[in-house]
C-alpha cells in the first residue's frame, strides 16, 4: 500500500527507490512497508545508512525529472532501515544533477561556535562536499554556507548528512582533517548561480583537456 499524499508509484510497497546518503547514490532499493510517515527499505548491509542521519529518497517522475523527499533514518535492523520522512516529496529537475567546482572557499556558521573557513571539494544545487580543520562536526548538524564562486557569493542555511574526519600523524601529529557533505533547501536565485558556475568550470576543463 501507498498514501494519497505521495505520487502514484512513488514509494509503494514493492516499489524500487534510490537512497542517497550524501556520499553515494544506491539505486534500486525496494520498499518493503509505507505509510504517510515513513517507509522501510531492504538493504545490502555494506549499504545501510547509520541511524538517525539524513538521506533523500528519490524515484522517476518521467519526463519531469525525479521524486523526492528527505528523511531520518530512525531505526535499523539487520538489512532493514525504518526511514521517517520529512514534509511532502517534491520534483527534482534533470538539471540537479549537474555537479562540479572545487577548491573554493566555504565560510561555516554555526550558533554559538567559531566559524570556519574550509575549503570546496564539488558542489550541486542541492549540497556541498567540503573541506574543514580542527572543527567539531556531527550528521543532523544545522549550519549556515557561504559560498564563493567566482564573483558570486550564495549562503543557504545547510545540515550535515556525513561527517569523516582523519588526523595527520605523519610525520608529527597534525590537525583533525574534516570532510563534511551537508544537503540544503534550494533557492532559485541561487541555484542559477551555482548552475552556471559548473557549467562554466567544465567547459573550461574540457577546453584545457583538449
Amino acid at each position: 500500500m501507498t498514501s494519497d499524499r505521495f505520487p502514484s508509484g512513488f514509494l509503494a510497497e514493492g516499489s524500487r527507490v534510490e537512497l542517497d546518503n550524501g556520499e553515494q547514490r544506491i539505486p534500486d532499493i525496494r520498499v518493503l512497508r509505507a505509510s504517510a510517515t515513513a517507509v522501510t527499505l531492504s538493504l545490502a548491509l555494506d549499504h545501510m545508512p547509520p541511524h538517525r542521519s539524513v538521506v533523500t529518497l528519490r524515484g522517476p517522475a518521467g519526463p519531469r525529472g525525479r521524486y523526492a523527499v528527505r528523511g531520518t533514518v530512525a531505526g535499523v535492523d539487520e538489512n532493514r532501515a525504518e526511514i521517517k520522512l520529512h514534509g511532502e516529496p517534491s520534483v527534482e529537475q534533470l538539471r540537479n544533477y549537474v555537479r562540479g567546482g572545487g577548491g573554493e572557499s566555504v565560510l561555516l556558521v554555526r550558533p554559538g561556535e567559531r566559524e570556519a573557513i574550509g575549503a570546496v571539494h564539488d558542489i550541486s544545487e542541492s549540497s556541498v562536499r567540503a573541506h574543514f580543520t580542527d572543527v567539531d562536526l556531527r550528521p543532523g548538524t544545522d549550519m549556515l554556507l557561504r559560498v564563493q564562486l567566482g564573483d558570486d557569493v550564495v549562503e543557504f542555511p545547510a545540515v550535515a548528512t556525513k561527517v569523516s574526519t582523519i588526523r595527520q600523524r605523519v610525520p608529527v601529529r597534525g590537525p583533525l582533517m574534516v570532510e563534511l557533505v551537508a544537503v540544503f533547501e534550494q533557492d532559485e536565485r541561487q541555484a542559477r548561480i551555482i548552475r552556471r558556475y559548473v557549467l562554466r568550470q567544465q567547459v573550461a576543463r574540457a577546453r584545457e583537456s583538449a
